[in-house]
């Protein structure tokens, strides 16, 4: 089971503090290659000193590369770990010589990929796992070099310096994702200087010297590092003496098939070196609406950035605000963006002009307004509900097509279409559904009076009442499969015959008299039987006795006293005939006995037997045969040989019989089978028939789905439903002549009418099998894609074909048409995309790209998609994980979006399953993902809009949207959803059952009346949702603010906007304030924006109108006022209204109640909100404290940052003062000295923290604690640490909080849910004014010019507030400024000051706006980032910016002030970006010097990093778990500490510094369990020894890593479940590892094989693995090892080793017995054991029992010694081996020390959440407790 490593199972390792690999790494030097003890050499491999190169070189020759070659690292089954992006190789191939060298790369999916270069390759080869690449070797006259060709290298070979972008190379090749380069092997014939990676792109022929005087590092040039540069003599240059080649070239979109030099003069589209020492500069330019193609990047493969980046503008020109257009907006003046829109204007489908490349997009604009429409008012859910009726069903069909009933009156048909009954009138062609069954129906039967009805499916069966639809009760059937059901004709007894579980036939006879009476059904009698039963029926006349005939037998069945007994009927000759159906004769005489009446069994061979009921034998035996004509053209029966017709139904009335044969006829017989008088030929076999009630009709179903009646008078047939014989795969719609085409799995397409529901035509060709569909919109033509490749147009109007191209090889995958009917797009299976033009009803091919389309991508017609006008196509591609986005007409990428990489907190890659186009106005493209996300991207920037989790139990197979853009349909699983596409409400969705397999594609119809959903049949419904409401010109917003009605008041008339303020301020009923609707306030220019409750209101209101008061159209505002004595209340200036209710006074006290605000439930779409990590633990109900003083542990360290809080890191560069926050506690470090200092006052999660500008005072915020109804804020004294204050207002969590300048104020700001902004005066923290806000904020800043100014941002707007202070009244007025409406629908999410009146804003789009705060308006936007910018700081002339691009960016707005003040006439308005620096996740804190030259940034991934941007350098400062700690463990000596996570890393803590030593990573796995490696008994380790960790994974492998060297040594697969517990025996020569379906190993780390397996646990996870030593004889047993395993099952067993003898005994098992409780191991407490250290032959045991407490167990006295007492059940157990201590977690969030002799217990708080881990170190002196992420290091002072 276990074993050693290979090649490609080596799990990558990723150093911490990767700065060792930057700026670059000498990988010569790094590995010192001379010593030959990290590299390997084979055959004639030299060091030579080069007098040219000045320095060594590496000479390879011979002619064998296998025998001749230097490879890194030494082994095979190493790695180097290298992560730079590019790879520089510093060589010369030896002249007239062959080379060879070999790059082993790993992709992020843990593939080994072998890169390969050499002049011995001809042509380019790729497969799965290698890419071959010829080199074309270039001379030093390039008249010699024969260009493009390979071959062996000339004689003047020059050196050459190869630059290979690995990631690119892998992009653009494999379509796979780069993560490291492993392996280097330089095979034969070839000079090398040097080996280099970096993620910086080097400039050869630039000295530092030139650099630093040219200032090129500002312009993005980097000089290659001295002693990687090749020597240039005094005069020459460079590019004269060296060859420079770089591959792949920047921004190439077309695959090479060489790597060789670039040459001048290229073909258009070819890549050109940069002359040296003049980079391409990046201009700052006007963004339009026109896409810049040249900016289009592969997300996938990471895009290098140099540290300093220029981006420089000439000007910024004046130009006009525009809402685009279908052609975008383009500033007037711009000849180069007119030039490109008449290209587009005249259809040119070239290329289009591409603007800058990477260009920073700048607008300046006039301040001129928007117009908004009003929004419906938001409800609890979708409206109505349902908002989907079932109307129709197309397909016929359960587990068979065998079952179809009349109803008592002939006037229906009742039948099975899968999991859903449908009765069919036949006047009308009306449906009726009984909907419940879960899985495919299979068995029908109706009670005598057709009242109640029977159905079955496996396992479960149903009773209805038909003529209400409703279920009268579900029983159990006991059958797996049933074959039949019948009801007697009373209706009390029904009979099922089916296989069992174990395949056994069995007979079930129910009671059902009492179901109609309100009863259940219970079973009378049941049996299993041997014999072969293909149908059974009850006796008509007896409800006890039942016929059933199959395979050689008919058999007689009665009821009796509880049993089910049967006899054979004595066949005689006919014993060896396949019977398959029986019938009774019906309409006796009144002279005829009811069990005298004959019994008809049809059989296979065309035998009709007639069995003689009462004397249990055959009558009469008649043999049907075909097509014997007589005169009259009937057919007979007889007794002739010959084959005779395969008898499938039977069906008797008083006057005829009806059979349904294999041969596809329903014939109708005399009584006495002499002739049959009437036929009807089906297509396929016929499976039954049933003569209707009236003997008028007979009803046929046939094998292929169809479902028809004969009509015996008329003579004539009619087809009642057709279907497919397989699933359906896809459809397509076609609106004007309501028309449907689908294709299915039974190799068939067929057109469809939706009103009628009858198939109209049926296309199929010979050994060929149709993929997808497509109608066009306009034409009646149908475009069909098939798996040879051929793409055929067929003509429904002719039914002829009309044209067939054959552009793809593979089978089609995808097929459509765009809106506009003008282009046809299809793809393939190899990932071929073609695009044709439609010109007078032909279709021409256009164009066709290759490896494109993803080829594991699926099919279905909504495989590509158009957007609605018709000018974007997307789809999934060329690779699973990342969705394409081209132009429509010319088939130009515009967008790439890797998908696997938006997910910031995901372990494992996502891909995208299906895409789908948002509503035109907005530009948003909804891709669904694999790991069961919808996720909403801006389709031209690729920006992550929103995201929509979970949507179904799988992944989405299928999305559609209205037109009007309001509703969502999706498809999962076996159901359909209907959301509410703007997510307004709490419940977003609704659900819709009815098919039995999975969904494969929904939709709307062209006039959104409908919706069809296709699986196992084809269902249309109802779409019952209101239409989409047109704005008339009566309900326009007029430009400027606005009175709104409110529905209680609008009895009363409307006061006129220009009445004046009252004089005295009305009381609120209530103190808290009532949330209002802050207007716009606007300079003369702008249309103010209300809010979206003041559209909401007026919304409600029939017939409401504005009112505008003439003195106040520039500006409304509202008062916030208090006077010292009287609680904060709100004045709204400009519209008055009545907050008084008649129930309550309006002097009610502040604490009785709270005004109910509007609350938003919906989360902003701002990675800058802030929300808590959902916890389920509680704090405790007691706490014992220990005496102060008396206190045994002390918190010594926190390791690790809560990356999920938002600005909750605060440093001061003048005092130094740094703190941060890690869950509940606020860590203060010395940064000189590392270290720390806890802050223990909040129980919840702390969001934000903030610190005064004079470093004295400290605020921190967190959520409810138990028992509060409101937010925890602390005042903190930074001096000595105490808390001075508590504050308590908003109700869920505090987003941000700030100082003002002089520090009187602190303002605090609630979340989304709470809305409101508190004002608190800090000389006595009070609450000086509150207010609700309409609309959730982000952030929050004062001016640090006017301590009375501050703003906030939130959705498109700033808020600008000013505080007027007159004695101890406060009055704050609100002014709010929309966004620019060229950023369209934003959210502003974060704000700084920067020069006198500059305001700059971030947007989640990426934006940067800025603001005059003298006006209050917005005059400058320029695009900064990709992301969401989430961090602005502000220090004049500098601006840094933080998103959740990872990125952080530090610009100079130094002329920012002069264009705010000179406007169009100030000479430079340019914004320069500095520098950037990539980190490892988004940015959420930041906090910078006065000059913005050094600071601290905070990530997502839970690092600080230290920030230099005057040497360019990040180091990480504090480090943490992302994601759950899963382990922890101490090193042997005490010096380290081990701890792993759910994100599958494994970390080495040093415990002096709490710094990251070493992580070891393995991807797409979660580490569960970690140990280390005890040291020699009775030696102390030393320093240089090797140690090692072991740690077990997700996917049952155990790992051993070198903590020494960093490496892995060892990995081995003993489990085939998860490893939930793993140690070391007491030497170390064994591993012990447990898994979660309760199996122990026992493996070898020298041999890597597995030694025992124990099953003794089996069924249930291990919890714990412990090992102690013992005496060899000790206990009874031989062994010097005693072991334990604990299981969940509240097992423990105990054993006795000594693994050198292969020992392992089991010495005692233990079982500890509990209540019953939940049946679901994972709900309750873990069973916990360990040894006691203190006293031998003892272990403690605590776990889910009886009582809460610890268990003291004696292993020599088989008994319980002792128990104490617990709190609860606990979490966690350690025991100290120093003293008698008892660490133990609970989840409560407390840590408690329990003495085990005398003592009393000591409580220790510093966890939000259960502490689910606690070790004590291997002396006793340290204790390791670990909380979800946050992992404490605690000293034991008493030890």
């Amino acid at each position: 089971m276990g074993g050693c490593p290979g090649w490609g199972s080596i799990p990558p390792m990723i150093l911490v503090l990767a700065a060792w690999q930057r700026p670059y790494l000498n990988i010569f030097k790094h590995f010192r290659v001379e010593e030959w003890k990290r590299s390997a050499k084979e055959g004639d491999v030299t060091a030579l000193t080069d007098t040219r190169m000045k320095g060594t070189i590496y000479r390879i020759r011979g002619s064998n590369p296998a025998s001749s070659y230097l490879q890194l690292p030494r082994a095979g089954t190493q790695s180097l770990g290298l992560t730079g992006r590019y790879l520089y190789l510093l060589f010369r191939p030896l002249p007239h010589k062959h080379f060879l060298v070999h790059l082993d790369v790993t992709t992020e999916e843990n593939q080994v990929v072998r890169i390969s270069f050499s002049n011995l390759f001809k042509e380019f080869k790729s497969s799965a796992t290698w890419l071959q690449f010829p080199f074309v070797c270039g001379a030093a006259s390039e008249g010699k070099a024969r260009r493009g060709v390979p071959g062996a290298a000339p004689a003047d070979v020059r050196w050459t310096c190869l630059v290979l972008d690995l990631p690119s190379i892998l992009a653009l090749y494999l379509s796979r994702r780069y993560s490291h380069l492993r392996g280097v092997k330089l095979c034969c014939n070839l000079l090398v200087r040097n080996l280099c990676t970096s993620d910086l792109l080097f400039e050869p022929g630039v000295t530092f010297t030139k650099a630093r005087l040219g200032d090129l590092s500002c312009r993005g040039v980097a000089p290659m590092p001295r002693e990687l540069a090749f020597p240039v003599p005094k005069g020459e240059k460079w590019h004269d003496l060296y060859d420079y080649i770089r591959f792949p070239s920047e921004g190439a979109k077309l695959l090479h098939d060489s790597i060789q030099k670039s040459f001048p003069h290229p073909v258009a589209g070819d890549q050109v070196l940069e002359e040296p020492g003049h980079p391409p500069t990046r201009l700052v330019t006007r963004s339009g609406a026109v896409c810049d193609l040249s900016h289009v990047q592969q997300i996938s493969s990471p895009k290098a950035v140099p540290r300093r980046c220029p981006a420089i503008t000439k000007s910024i020109p004046e130009v006009h605000l525009a809402v685009p257009g279908p052609l975008g907006a383009v500033p007037a003046g711009d000849p180069v963006l007119e030039e490109k829109k008449k290209l587009h204007s005249a259809g040119d489908t070239r290329q289009p002009l591409p603007l800058s490349d990477g260009g920073i997009h700048v607008y300046a604009h006039q301040r001129r307004g928007r117009t908004t429409r009003a929004v419906p008012g938001s409800e609890e859910g979708l409206v109505p509900d349902p908002i989907l009726k079932l109307r129709t069903i197309i397909g016929f069909g359960g587990c068979s097509t065998k079952w179809a009933l009349w109803t008592q009156d002939s006037t229906a048909v009742v039948y099975p279409c899968h999991a859903v009954i449908v009765a069919l009138l036949l006047k009308t062609g009306e449906q009726r559904f009984f909907l419940g069954h879960t899985d495919k129906v299979a068995a029908l039967a109706f009670g005598g009076s057709s009242t109640v009805l029977a159905s079955a499916q496996a396992s479960l069966g149903r009773l209805w009442d038909f003529p209400s639809g409703t279920c009268l009760c579900l029983f159990k059937t006991h059958l797996q499969s049933l074959v039949s059901l019948s009801f007697s004709h009373s209706g009390d007894v029904l009979c099922g015959v089916g296989k069992d579980v174990h395949s056994r036939t069995m007979v079930v006879v129910w009671n059902t008299a009492q179901v109609t009476r309100g009863g259940g059904v219970t079973v009378l009698a049941k049996a299993h039987t041997d014999v072969d039963i293909q149908a059974m029926k009850i006796a008509f006349f007896d409800d006890t006795r039942m016929v059933s005939c199959g395979r050689d037998n008919i058999r007689l069945w009665r009821v009796r006293s509880g049993a089910l007994r049967s006899c054979p009927v004595s066949l005689g000759e006919y014993h060896g005939l396949e019977f398959t159906d029986l019938a009774f004769e019906t309409g006796p005489g009144p002279e005829q006995e009811p069990e005298d009446r004959a019994l008809f069994v049809c059989s296979r061979s065309g035998h009709v037997l007639e069995v003689d009921y009462k004397n249990v034998c055959v009558r009469s035996a008649r043999r049907l045969l075909p097509a014997q004509p007589q005169g009259d053209g009937q057919e007979q029966a007889g007794s002739s040989s010959g084959p005779g017709i395969a008898i499938n139904s039977i069906s008797m009335s008083s006057t005829f019989c009806a059979t349904g044969s294999e041969d596809g006829y329903v014939r109708l017989w005399l009584l006495d089978f002499s002739a049959a008088v009437l036929e009807a030929e089906h297509e396929a076999s016929v499976s039954s028939v049933c003569i209707s009630p009236d003997s008028h009709k007979v009803l046929s179903t046939t094998a292929a789905g169809s479902l028809g009646y004969l009509d015996v008078q008329a003579r004539d047939y009619n087809t009642l439903m057709r279907s497919h014989e397989g699933s359906v795969l896809g459809f397509s719609v076609e609106g004007k002549w309501q028309q449907i085409a689908t294709v299915s799995q039974d190799s068939t397409i067929r057109v469809w009418d939706l009103a009628s529901t009858q198939q109209l035509y049926d296309f199929s060709a010979a050994e060929e099998t149709p993929c997808t569909v497509a109608f066009h919109p306009f034409w009646k033509m149908l475009a069909c894609g098939f798996d040879s490749g051929v793409v055929r147009i067929f003509s429904l109007a002719a039914s002829d074909l009309l044209l067939e191209h054959k552009q793809h090889r593979t089978a089609v995958t995808g097929l459509t048409f765009s809106p506009d009917g003008n282009l046809m797009f299809s793809s393939c299976l190899q990932g071929t995309l073609a695009l044709y033009g439609l010109v007078a009803r032909k279709v021409q091919v256009l164009r066709v790209l290759g490896n494109v389309v993803a080829r594991d991508a699926g099919s279905g017609v909504d495989t590509l998609v158009v957007s609605g006008d018709s000018r974007l196509l997307a789809f999934v591609g060329p690779s699973k994980y990342v969705v394409t986005v081209m132009e429509a007409c010319s088939l130009d990428e515009l967008l790439r979006v890797d998908i696997s990489i938006l997910d910031l907190h995901s372990t494992i890659l996502d891909s995208a399953v299906k895409v789908c186009f948002g509503p035109v106005p907005q530009g948003e493209l909804l891709v669904s993902t694999s790991s069961n996300k919808i996720l909403v991207l801006d389709a031209k920037t690729g920006r992550l809009v929103r995201e929509v989790s979970p949507v179904h139990k799988l992944s989405c197979s299928s999305l559609a949207l209205s037109k009007d853009g309001q509703y969502l349909l999706t498809a999962g699983d076996k159901v359909i959803k209907v959301w509410d596409y703007r997510m307004r409400f709490n419940i977003n969705f609704q659900v819709f059952i009815g098919h039995s397999e999975p969904v494969h594609q929904v939709a709307f119809t062209p006039n959104q009346e409908h919706v069809i959903s296709v699986g196992d049949a084809i269902f249309l419904w109802d779409f019952l949702a209101p239409p989409p409401v047109k704005s008339s010109p009566a309900r326009a917003l007029s430009p400027a603010s606005t009175v709104v009605l409110r529905p209680d008041s609008s009895s009363e008339k409307p006061k006129d906007g220009s009445e004046t303020p009252r004089q005295t301020v009305p009381r609120p009923l209530l103190s808290s304030p009532p949330c209002l609707d802050i207007s716009s306030v606007h300079p003369a220019g702008f249309q103010s924006i209300s809010s979206e409750s003041d559209r909401e209101e007026e919304a409600d209101l029939p017939g409401s109108s504005r009112k505008v008061a003439k003195e106040h159209r520039e500006a409304s505002v509202i008062v916030v006022e208090s006077d010292g004595n009287e609680e904060p209340v709100v004045r709204p200036k400009v519209r008055q209204e009545s907050s008084r209710s008649p129930e309550k006074p309006a002097d009610e006290p502040r604490k009785a109640t709270r005004t109910p605000k509007s609350q938003c439930c919906i989360r902003p779409d701002s990675y800058r909100h802030f929300t808590p990590r959902f916890k389920a633990s509680v704090l405790p109900q007691s706490f014992l404290s220990p005496p102060v003083g008396s206190e045994v542990l002390k918190l010594k360290a926190v390791i690790g940052y809560n990356g999920n809080g938002r600005g909750n890191m605060v440093w001061n560069p003048d005092t130094g003062f740094f703190a941060y926050s890690c869950g509940c506690v606020i860590v203060v470090e010395d940064l000189h000295s590392g270290s720390q200092s806890h802050w223990l006052g909040h129980a919840e999660e702390i969001s934000t923290l903030t610190l005064s500008h004079h470093a004295q005072v400290l605020a921190s915020a967190s959520g409810q604690r138990d028992g509060d109804s409101h937010c925890q804020i602390c005042i903190w004294s930074t001096q000595d640490g105490a808390c001075t204050a508590e504050l308590f207002h908003h109700e869920t969590q505090v987003q941000a909080m700030a100082f003002s300048w002089d520090d009187r104020f602190l303002v605090t700001i609630g979340d989304y849910s709470d809305q409101t902004m508190a004002l608190w005066s800090t000389n006595t923290y009070e609450l000086v004014l509150s207010t609700c806000i309409s609309e959730p904020l982000h952030d929050v800043a004062f001016s640090p010019f006017s301590h009375q100014n501050l703003a906030c941002v939130g959705r498109g707007a700033v808020t600008f507030w000013v505080l007027e202070q007159q004695g101890a009244a406060v009055r704050l007025q609100a002014h709010r400024a929309p966004a620019p409406a060229v950023l369209g629908l934003v959210e502003l999410t974060s704000l700084c000051h920067g020069a006198e009146a500059l305001l700059y804003s971030g947007t989640n789009s990426g934006h940067i706006c800025v603001w005059d705060t003298e006006t209050n308006s917005c005059f400058m936007t320029w695009e900064a980032d990709e992301g969401e910018i989430g961090v602005l700081l502000g220090r004049h002339p500098r601006l840094l910016s933080g998103s959740n691009a990872k990125r952080i960016r530090l610009w100079c707005v130094a002329t920012v002030q002069e264009l705010r003040l000179k406007g169009p006439d100030a000479r430079c308005g340019s914004v320069l970006l500095e520098h950037e620096i990539t980190l490892d996740g988004t940015i959420v804190s930041a906090a910078f010097d006065d000059s913005l030259e050094m600071g601290i940034v905070g990530t997502t991934a839970g690092t600080l990093w230290y920030i230099n941007w005057v040497e360019s350098t990040s180091i990480r400062l504090i480090s943490g778990h992302k994601n759950k700690v899963t382990e922890v463990c101490f090193s042997p000596d005490e010096r380290h500490c081990a701890t792993c996570g759910e994100d599958g890393s494994v970390r080495i803590w040093a415990l002096g510094s709490t710094e990251l030593v070493v992580q070891f990573q393995v991807l797409n796995q979660s580490c569960q369990c970690v140990a280390w490696k005890p040291g020699p008994v009775g030696v102390w380790p030393c320093p240089g020894e090797s140690q090692h960790v072991v740690a077990g994974y997700s996917d049952g492998t155990v790992r051993v890593f070198s903590v020494s060297r960093t490496e892995m040594e060892l990995k081995m697969h003993p489990h085939a479940a998860a490893l939930t517990a793993v140690t070391y025996s007491t030497d170390g020569e064994m591993i012990l590892s447990g898994g979660k379906d309760g199996i122990v190993a026992v493996s070898s780390p020298r041999t890597g094989m597995t030694i025992h397996v124990l099953a003794d646990h089996r069924g249930s996870p291990i919890t714990v693995l412990q090992c102690t030593r013992k005496q060899y004889h000790d206990l009874g047993v031989e062994g010097g090892e005693l072991w334990l395993a604990a299981s969940s099952d509240r097992r423990v067993s105990v054993w006795a080793s000594d693994w050198l003898q292969d020992k392992c005994e089991l010495l005692d098992w233990l079982s500890f017995p509990a209540p019953a409780g939940p049946e679901a191991l994972d709900s309750l407490p873990p069973s916990l054991a360990a040894f006691c250290p203190w006293e031998h032959g003892v272990l403690v045991y605590v776990g889910f029992g009886l009582q809460k407490e610890a268990l003291f167990y004696s292993l020599r006295k088989k008994q319980v010694l002792r128990k104490i007492s617990l709190p609860a059940f606990a979490t966690s157990l350690s025991l100290s081996p120093a003293a008698p201590f008892m660490a133990l977690g609970f989840g409560d969030r407390l840590l408690r020390l329990q003495p085990c002799r005398a003592g009393a217990p000591q409580d220790y708080a510093g966890h939000d959440d259960t502490v689910h881990l606690c070790r004590f170190a291997p002396s006793g002196r340290r204790l390791l407790t670990a909380s979800h992420s946050a992992v404490l290091v605690w000293e034991v002072t008493g030890a």
